[in-house]
């Protein structure tokens, strides 16, 4: 009978140290196909500058961090499902995403580029240094867009036209052919088409959006949205996050976008 209680004991302190370690993981959520930011390695080992910021946040908490792969659509879901602790993952902050869980401040932003049909930009004296005021002064501009997606919408929060692609290869080769004059996406996106099409195609720096970024935790979670955003505050410190993320993350940035480093996505 001794041996049997003892047996049982043993087992339930096993079981009780087993998930006080687990509860002192924190369990961030990514969605890991999105390089830079959110990737995997030759090993398929998470890669990327969110993975960075999630270690470097589990080391100033003193917790060993678990990277959680999930689709971005099911990150807030699993959020709100307690799956995982929180987001770093890119995630422009939203009224509508705000309706379902808290943001941290902003620590990136994510900037909607153009791609313009170079005959188009050389008729009307637009180079990649242009404003986007002086392409929404041009009349008769034939935006090409996908459906719900921002190379849409934003035109049409300016009052455009705009003529709707069945993908994004489609509306990259409408602006290299001339059968459309301008293509709003993110930088990469853009920066590719371009890479695909130099002499037919410029890209125009000048954000028309320049999205916020923040860190996601579930609605109520006061205390890790403090400490994330005391984390985010130290990042402009000399020799800080944003010093190491140039340093480990600039070639690969200025190699993909050409021109930028991550200066690109810390300034606003």
């Amino acid at each position: 009978m001794k041996k049997l209680l003892l047996l049982v004991t043993t087992i339930t302190f096993i079981t009780l140290l087993s998930a006080c370690g687990r509860d002192d993981v924190l369990r961030v959520g990514m969605d890991l196909q999105y390089p830079p930011f959110e990737t995997v390695d030759v090993n398929n080992d998470p890669e990327g500058i969110s993975v960075d910021i999630a270690r470097a946040f589990g080391d100033y908490l003193g917790r060993e961090v678990e990277i959680v792969n999930t689709d971005f659509g099911s990150i807030i879901p699993a959020l709100n499902s307690g799956e995982i602790d929180i987001a770093i993952a890119s995630m422009s902050i939203t009224e509508e995403r705000e309706q379902s869980v808290d943001f941290t401040d902003p620590y990136f932003y994510f900037k909607i580029i153009s791609l313009l049909n170079a005959d188009f930009a050389s008729a009307n004296n637009l180079t990649s240094d242009s404003t986007v005021e002086e392409v929404l002064a041009i009349e008769d501009v034939k935006y090409v867009g996908l459906a719900t997606q921002v190379s849409t919408t934003i035109p049409e929060s300016y009052g455009k036209d705009v003529t709707e692609a069945a993908d994004l290869g489609t509306a990259i080769e409408q602006v290299a052919q001339g059968t459309a004059d301008i293509l709003l996406m993110s930088a990469n996106p853009v920066v590719n088409g371009y890479n695909a099409n130099p002499n037919e195609t410029m890209i125009l720096w000048d954000a028309f959006v320049s999205s916020p970024i923040g860190m996601a935790v579930a609605e109520g979670n006061s205390d890790l949205l403090e400490q994330a955003n005391a984390f985010i505050d130290t990042f402009n410190e000399q020799g800080g996050l944003y010093d190491q993320l140039e340093e480990d993350w600039n070639p690969d940035i200025e190699e993909s976008l050409g021109r930028y480093g991550l200066e690109f996505y810390i300034n606003e």
